[in-house]
Order: structure tokens, then sequence, then C-alpha cells
């Protein structure tokens, strides 16, 4: 008798996979055919040893399985499951799933089911192609209910998907719902914001940068509170959407073992300046995302950008731009979502202490050198630029902050987003994202603002790029105050965080 069902090839968009099984008379024997590695072909001792410590006949003939398309490589134990089913099928111990039905999971010698990698991406695909039915790990259903309407059908072992099949008891269904409530203690606590002391431009400029998702590089000398600004920023952005959730759970199951756990908070990514640049931009070997992907949706922060390697800054400019990361080698090419906000800091000489008020002990060459590390390029990809000065020893010790808490920066921020959301009908477009087009249609400058912008572009000698992104920064400014117009006000502040020329 022959028998098919389905499974998925798991990665970032699986595949579905017809697991086709046929038994003849022979010699005893599995053989699995259809572009199989070695992690698929070890199946065979896998589910025979299931087979015995579920304590379920395994057919005594030849028995051959094929995954198809052949022309497709496979390279995941998930399609374990897919495969005992087709066998217990094809020698009428169990009846066929429904025709829409998915089997994902990999097999443990006693039976067990174990979890599997990228669960989210192999059911949104499958999804796509309206399959509806998923029977999954069970310690893959976290994640696996995150996928909107589809039925979800956890299994524990070979043995409960056998009684299930042959109608002796049936496992229970679990219909994954819209939206999923995240408990507050499960979200990752971030400084609060009001608790660095002084640094109110460069907090505004910091509040600027949530509200339209715009690149910020802050400058300055050493123990300014550069990175403590950094890792209070993801405090003040907005809060998940389901579909973000979705999105960044995913990518994160694709690089760790935690099948069961949902990221419930904005990523903050922080690579050292060590880093291989395939840790950054990811790839390998077996293709995984690197730190720009894992800050998908989140932040992507720097500490002493120069000191990164100029290769790994340099492949910055993609993602900056197109907000994905396109990974080629010579199997192929994938593509990864790469939409985050970078943060980076920078001193400005390598002693650190050039304009301030420590005397500076660097050449005018290792100045020079040192600043020029940032291409023309990345420099004009970056939206906002502020200084970060020490403060004064007697503010330090004061418990009195005047400054806003991160949640009233947060409430703010998402008044601002919710604008830009609404007036580009989208909800992942903001400011900093939107094409010229967009901007065009969009900027509506007062007439005194367009006049006043169109003198200071000329005398600053603005690029092209850098006149479109401070008219950005502009129109997030304006939408933080809830102005429809773009006014001078708006136009002069966002004209201060443009990179300043360097002065000797």
């Amino acid at each position: 008798m022959n028998a098919k069902v389905r499974s998925i090839a798991s990665g970032l968009n699986g595949s579905v996979i017809d697991v086709e099984c046929v038994l003849t008379n022979g010699l005893p024997n599995l053989i699995i055919v259809g572009f199989a590695n070695k992690a698929v072909d070890e199946a065979k001792e896998r589910v025979r040893s299931a087979f015995a410590s579920s304590k379920i006949q395994f057919p005594k003939k030849r028995i051959i399985i094929n995954l198809a398309p052949a022309d497709l490589p496979k390279d995941s134990p998930a399609l374990d499951l897919a495969i005992a089913a087709a066998i217990l099928i094809a020698s009428n111990q169990c009846t066929h799933p429904t025709a829409d039905s998915i089997l994902l999971g990999e097999l443990g010698l006693d039976g067990d089911l174990k979890p599997v990698r990228g669960i989210i991406g192999s059911l949104l695909h499958a999804k796509a192609k309206n399959y509806k039915t998923f029977f999954v790990p069970e310690s893959n259903l976290m994640q696996a209910r995150l996928v909107p309407n589809i039925r979800v059908i956890p299994v524990n072992n070979l043995k409960s998907l056998y009684d299930h099949l042959s109608g002796v008891s049936k496992l229970n269904e679990v219909t994954s719902n819209d939206q999923i409530e995240i408990p507050e203690n499960t979200k990752t606590p971030y400084i609060d914001i009001s608790l660095i002391t002084g640094q109110d431009r460069a907090k505004r400029a910091l509040e600027i940068a949530a509200a339209g998702s715009h690149n910020i590089l802050m400058s300055g000398p050493p123990g300014t509170g550069k990175s403590m600004l950094a890792k209070a920023f993801p405090g003040i952005l907005p809060s998940l959407r389901q579909e973000e959730l979705l999105e960044i759970t995913h990518l994160h199951s694709l690089t760790n073992n935690e099948f069961s756990e949902i990221i419930t908070s904005r990523p903050f990514r922080s690579p050292h300046h060590s880093a291989s640049e395939v840790s950054i931009i990811g790839g390998g070997q077996k293709p995984r995302p690197g730190e720009i992907s894992l800050s998908h949706k989140g932040v992507l922060f720097f500490d002493e950008l120069p000191e990164f390697s100029r290769s790994t800054i340099e492949a910055l400019r993609q993602p900056l731009e197109d907000r994905v990361i396109t990974v080629s080698r010579a199997q192929g090419s994938i593509t990864y979502p790469a939409d985050f906000t970078f943060i980076a800091t920078a001193n400005p000489c390598p002693c650190g202490f050039y304009g301030s008020t420590k005397q500076c002990t660097c050449l005018l060459t290792q100045i020079i050198k040192y600043q020029k590390k940032l291409s023309g390029p990345i420099v004009d990809r970056i939206d906002l630029f502020v200084d970060v000065d020490h403060i004064k020893h007697d503010r330090l010790l004061s418990q009195n902050s005047d400054s806003d808490s991160s949640k009233q920066v947060q409430k703010r921020v998402e008044k601002a987003r919710h604008i830009q959301h609404k007036r580009y009908d989208d909800a992942v477009i903001t400011n900093a994202n939107m094409d010229n087009q967009r901007l065009k249609k969009h900027a509506n400058l007062s007439k005194e603002a367009k006049i006043l912008f169109g003198k200071a572009a000329e005398n600053l000698d603005i690029s092209p790029r850098s006149y479109m992104r401070i008219l950005k920064v502009a129109r997030t400014i304006a939408d933080l105050d809830a102005s429809e117009a773009i006014e001078i006000p708006h136009i002069t502040e966002a004209l201060q965080y443009r990179k300043q020329p360097l002065q000797l």
C-alpha cells in the first residue's frame, strides 16, 4: 500500500515536502531517497527505535521513503514524524490525517518528540499554501500558537500520534488566536531614562530617534553616559505588535535552542567590536541570521563605532538603506529582514578627550585619521548626530530628576508613531523608512520653513541624501508636536542634529 503525508523542510522559509511511502516484498529494509543529507538519512535508526520503544509493530517489508521534490536538499530531522506516520499508514495501522495537515518533529530513540528549529517560519509558509492543521512537538506549542488562524495539535510522542490516527484516543487541538497577551513580568527591564543625570539634548535626540525610527550617533569623551543612554533607548520604543513579536521570535529561534521561548521585548543587540563580519551580517556554512537581523524591530548598538573593522561598518550600508540584508554564498543567497534602529557611540579622538575639558594627547594626524574611519555613505545613513558632554560632579548624586520617565517618553513616541501609521496607512512605515515619493507627498513644509530650509541647505552644502534625511527628522519633530505642517522651529531643530564639520 502507498501512503503520502506532508511535512516541511525547516528554515527561514520552509518548503512543503511530500513524504511518500511504499511497502514491497523483499528483505526488510528502510530506504530514504530524495536528496536527503546525513541528518535525514539517520532517521532510519531513530524511527526503528521509536517504533520499538513505543511497542508499535514495525513492518517486516522493504520500505521506501521518497521525499519530494527530489531536487530540493533536505537537511532537517523535523521530517522524522512524517516518515513514521507514512510508515504507519502504508502498513494499514493508521488512517491518513486530513488533507490540510502537516506533520513536524524529530523523534528520539525512546519515541518522544523533540522540538524543531524555525517552527514559525515553517508554519507561516505552509499556511500560505492553505495548510491549516499542524502536528507539532509539544515543546514547540508556545511558538506555534503565535501563528494566527491555524489548528495546532501538540504531540508528545509517537505512541500518542499512533493512538490519534488509529482512533484509540484523540489528541487535544489548540486553535491559535490573533492576539496573545504578554505578561508585564516577561518583558526585559531597561534602564529608566529619568535615572540618567542631565544630557537633556541627548535624551531629546533619542526621543526623536524612537518616534521616527531614526539612526543616531552619540559622540563625546569617555564616561559621559553614552552607553547608558543607548541602553535606556529600548525602554522608550513602542510596545511590540503581534506581527512584530512573531517575526522576532522566529528569527531568534533560528539561532538558538530555546524552542519554547517567545521574545516579548524589542531586542537590543550590542556586539563587541572584535566580532567577526559573519556574526554581524549572518551567513556561515548553514546560513543563520547575524546580529543585524537579530536586532530586527529593535536596536543594533555599536559601542565605539570607529573601533569596528571597516568591512563590518561598510556591511551596514544595505540594511540601513533597504531594511533587509542579503547574504550571498556559492551555494545561493538568502535575504533576512533587518529593520532596526541603529545607535552608535564614538569618541572624538583615540584618547577620547579632544574638545573636552581634559587635555587631549593625540596628534593632529591621529585625530583626522580616527574621525575619517567612517565613510561618507555610512555617515549619510545616520540621521541624528549629538554630542554628549561631561556632567558637573555636584549633579551626579542628586536624587531629584527633572526629566521625564521612560513611560512618559514612550507615550509621546507612541502618539507620534500612531500619527505616522495613520498618515501612511501602513503599520510598518515610519518617517525614517518612507521613500522619497511619500516624503514629497507628506512632508507638508510651510512656506516660511521651505524658504529657510532651502537657504540652509545651500549655505551648509548639504548633500541630496542628507537633505532628505534632515527633512524626515523635521517631519518626526513635527509629529511629536502633533503639527500637521513642518514649521520653522522643526527645521531649525532638525538642522542642529546634522553631522558637524571637523573642527581642528
